[in-house]
């Protein structure tokens, strides 16, 4: 009995006597959140923590050496266990938080082939006591069930320096958008699709006796038109055992296969009438209908398959579609940040990972919590360490962040300029949206800016400077001259054709953009493969070092897509500028530039 009784009081000690140091902590509750008071000390949680990586410096200067070209090493891409050496956590770091765990009566689990993702499942008032937490239950009118949350959390001293993320802590979830706004979402979708279907006919019927250019310069643009514009071959890849499209896809989102036909039998019926895209479910995805809240995005997972294998010819696509968050999964209600994580675990894991990854999603920067943001930034530097391409949609807000944030109060006349994650991460290349041709212009909704997470990286020390040179000295726009500029290049994204629900139309925006730029990528890869190079991996300092290879666009101010066009933003300019990047590629160049090396 004496040692049941020391044994609980030195539990106890382990729980509420070690010194605490304040890790994360805010102020407020977002907009729309309301406590309902504490959480119950008896519920159980489960807690993830994001370890610090044994030597995320050198993967940085490693990665540097093998991107940048004319270096020795360059294109020398590591493999997957090379990436894991930097990017697992040390011994000390495992052993401070092992040690914690244990004098707990605390398992952890491991949730990622790095090991830098433990999880603990403790009860709300060992937690509480544990990292000096105040864990309440928060509710919002848009999200489906209470979440628990604290407004500050500490670490005990022994993990501090060790343990960079903890979720979730003080970082709320991005609320989906209300039913009303759904509404509205719906309707703006249905009135594109009846404004273009006439206008998609008579193209049709135009086309068909007439063997004139492909592009109507009133759009909306076709695969073929693409091709002539940028010079993109429509002959079958050869190489498709070492290169590949992968299509990422969140929320349990995946493409309506019927769409998909439709639109490869409207568009591309030059090619294999079979063709179609391979479906990889992962974090218990199915294949379950979505939700009216999330119908809306099955638009973004046909139009980033219909892209990619309309304009990839004889490419591989593969679809990851993440499951929605489960019960259990504390994580859940940060949406989108926990699914990147859960996409970025899966990639970390395959010993022959797809050439190119894109990503049409892109919330705000400072939807993400710093320490989140980084680990997430950091996990795709390992990535493109091991030769992927990641591509992401620099959104389409302009300088205003993503596209649904026109209901914030004042945003369209704020100077304060907003930027998207994962655009701004260093290690990705963000895709502009350009439209029209003759001469090729940005469009006014094209994400572009200047991170205030992210530093400058060397790669575009130049282009940046010399654009921050060209503004006016009384420019008014607010933000981060010393900050990750993006986006990094562009591609058409103003009027392109796609099948959604049935029926075929023309719409605009990023989440084009970054899909048909990867196709252009895995084209090139096919050709560095059939001449045994490797293929492109990272491909920002490479980008940067061959401007020359892509067209310099111009004209174009990027207000954002709900904000008129005298809203204060950036305007294209020569060279690299935070709309276009720099700028629109011309393939064959990019071939001889990509062959050279």
């Amino acid at each position: 009995m004496l040692l049941n009784t020391l044994a609980q009081l030195a539990l106890l000690c382990a729980v509420s006597c070690s010194p605490l140091v304040t890790h994360e902590t805010r102020r407020d509750v977002p907009p729309g959140f309301t406590s309902k008071g504490p959480a119950p000390e008896s519920d159980s949680l489960t807690m993830q923590f994001g370890l610090a990586a044994r030597d995320v410096s050198g993967l940085e200067e490693k990665l540097k050496a093998i991107s940048t070209p004319g270096r020795p090493d360059f294109r020398k891409w590591l493999s997957k266990e090379e990436v894991k050496s930097y990017m697992q956590p040390s011994n000390e770091t495992l052993d401070a938080f092992n040690s914690l765990a244990s004098a707990n009566g605390l398992t952890p689990t491991v949730l990622s082939p790095h090991g830098d993702w433990l999880s603990l499942t403790l009860r709300v008032g060992t937690a509480n006591k544990l990292f000096g937490a105040d864990y309440q239950i928060f509710t919002h009118e848009s999200l489906p069930q209470p979440i628990i949350r604290t407004l500050s959390i500490s670490l005990p001293t022994e993990l501090a320096g060790h343990v960079e993320v903890v979720y979730p802590s003080t970082s709320f979830p991005i609320p989906p958008a209300s039913s009303a706004q759904q509404q509205q979402q719906q309707l703006r979708y249905r009135r594109m699709l009846e404004s273009s279907r006439t206008r998609i006919d008579k193209r049709k019927r135009a086309s068909s006796n007439s063997s004139s250019s492909s592009c109507d310069p009133k759009g909306p643009y076709s695969p073929k038109c693409l091709q002539e514009m940028y010079g993109i071959p429509s002959t079958p890849a050869t190489q498709q055992n070492n290169n590949s499209i992968m299509v990422t896809g969140y929320f349990n989102i995946y493409p309506n296969e019927t769409d998909v036909q439709t639109f490869m039998e409207q568009f591309r019926p030059d090619i294999t009438p079979n063709t179609t895209y391979d479906l990889v479910q992962i974090a218990n995805a199915t294949n379950d209908p979505p939700t009216a809240e999330l119908k809306t995005l099955q638009l973004e997972a046909d139009l980033d398959v219909e892209w990619t294998l309309g304009l990839a010819t004889g490419v591989p696509v593969h679809f990851l579609s993440v499951g929605l968050p489960s019960e259990n999964d504390t994580a859940d209600g940060d949406g989108l940040a926990s699914s990147l994580l859960k996409a970025n675990f899966y990639l970390e894991g395959l010993d022959n990972p797809p050439s190119v990854v894109t990503t049409s999603y892109g919330p705000m920067e400072r939807d993400f919590e710093e320490g989140m943001a980084r680990k997430i930034c950091n996990s795709y530097m390992g990535l493109g360490a091991r030769g992927i391409s990641l591509l992401f949609g620099s959104g389409d807000g302009g300088v205003r962040g993503s596209h649904d944030n026109s209901s914030i109060p004042g945003l369209c006349e704020s100077h304060d300029f907003l930027t998207v994650f994962p655009a701004s991460c260093p290690w990705v290349t963000a895709v502009g949206a350009t439209s029209s041709f003759s001469p090729e212009v940005a469009t006014n909704l094209t994400g572009g800016g200047f991170s205030y997470v992210f530093p400058r990286p060397w790669y575009q020390d130049s282009a940046a400077e010399t654009f921050l040179k060209s503004l006016p000295s009384d420019f008014p726009g607010n933000f981060n001259k010393s900050g990750r500029a993006y986006p990094d290049v562009s591609i058409q994204g103003g009027n392109l054709d796609y099948t959604y629900n049935g029926t075929t139309g023309g719409m605009g925006g990023t989440s084009f953009s970054s899909p048909i730029f990867a196709s252009v990528v895995a084209l090139i890869n096919d050709r560095l493969v059939a001449e045994g190079k490797p293929v492109l991996g990272f491909l920002n300092p490479w980008v940067y070092a061959n401007a020359d290879a892509f067209t310099d666009i111009t004209k174009g101010h990027n207000s954002g897509f709900k904000c008129p066009t005298s809203s204060v933003a950036f305007n294209a300019t020569d060279g690299w500028d935070p709309l276009t990047g720099v700028d629109s590629p011309i393939f064959d160049k990019l071939l001889t530039a990509a062959m050279d090396c």
